[in-house]
């Protein structure tokens, strides 16, 4: 296993109380990763997007990625992912390409995979953000489970587990998170980017590659920061019924979960909280 450094130690200047003081100071480190897609019967690759990230779970970050705008369905879609090996690049270059080859008989949409080139981690994937582009994939609403309800005391819980549990963030103060909890509160996993969309697809790509999406249809996601219309969308190619936020949601993210029969929560602060979608999936107090 590759493993890059996630934080560095940098000089800084710190000011408290009017005194000036020189101390190191941990900051997260910020690559871009360029994923191509490996071309059928050729010995070509296709740039298909670049994204801004923190080193770590590469391959799940490309696999979510992939997932999320519907190029695969599951881990059987891809045979191979990797980092790429070309002698002509220096070693932090090749540390930040990873190659994905899909299954030879895996039909592609590659005029799609050509519009996703160039991605940033503060856009996500710009331009498509449309409720008609999420149906002509396919999407359709999400089953009413009755069996699948979060209780208000297990949410009030949420936010401080999410920040026990990001290392990083205690470290840096410069991180995303995205965390899948049970409807019990307990944390199944989580990852962190500097980018939240990454931080996402990073978990819901080490759930592909695991074989695990159906666990994925009965969870909690929780967000740090906002709930974009971009971070609805992937719950939404993942199948996550409820999807909470620490900031605010957008408009459109509140049509998109009211569209397709999610749960939106957001400005979550202890036993705070405004239900914007889907208040059927939250337990009222007794």
């Amino acid at each position: 296993m590759i493993t890059r450094a996630t934080i560095r130690r940098r000089t800084v200047v710190k000011i408290r109380d009017g005194h000036w003081r020189h101390e190191k100071d941990a900051v997260v480190v910020e690559e871009p990763l360029e994923i191509r897609l490996a071309l059928p019967d050729s010995a070509r690759t296709l740039p298909l997007a670049t994204l801004m990230r923190t080193p770590g779970a590469d391959v799940e970050l490309a696999a979510g990625f992939l997932f999320s705008e519907g190029l695969i369905r599951d881990r059987y879609d891809i045979s191979t992912i990797r980092y790429c090996v070309d002698a002509e690049l220096d070693e932090e270059a090749r540390f930040n390409t990873i190659i994905v080859t899909p299954r030879p008989d895996l039909e592609l949409d590659l005029e799609h995979a050509r519009r996703l080139f160039f991605v940033s981690s503060s856009c996500g994937v710009c331009g498509k953000a449309s409720l008609e582009a999420l149906r002509l994939r396919g999407c359709t609403p999400l089953a009413g489970d009755p069996s699948l309800r979060i209780s208000c005391a297990v949410l009030a819980g949420l936010d401080m587990a999410l920040r026990q549990a990001q290392d990083l963030f205690a470290r840096t103060g410069g991180l995303h998170a995205a965390a899948l909890f049970t409807p019990a509160g307990q944390l199944l996993a989580l990852h962190e980017d500097i980018g939240r969309h990454n931080a996402l697809d990073k978990l819901i790509g080490a759930h592909v590659l695991a074989g695990q999406l159906d666990l994925l249809g009965q969870s909690v996601l929780l967000v740090s920061g906002r709930a974009s219309f971009e971070i609805m969308q992937k719950a939404l190619m993942a199948r996550i019924p409820v999807v909470v936020a620490v900031g605010a949601p957008s408009e459109l993210a509140v049509t998109l979960a009211k569209h397709f029969n999610m749960t939106l929560i957001g400005f979550l602060r202890g036993a705070s909280c405004n239900i914007y979608a889907g208040a059927e999936r939250v337990a009222a107090p007794a």
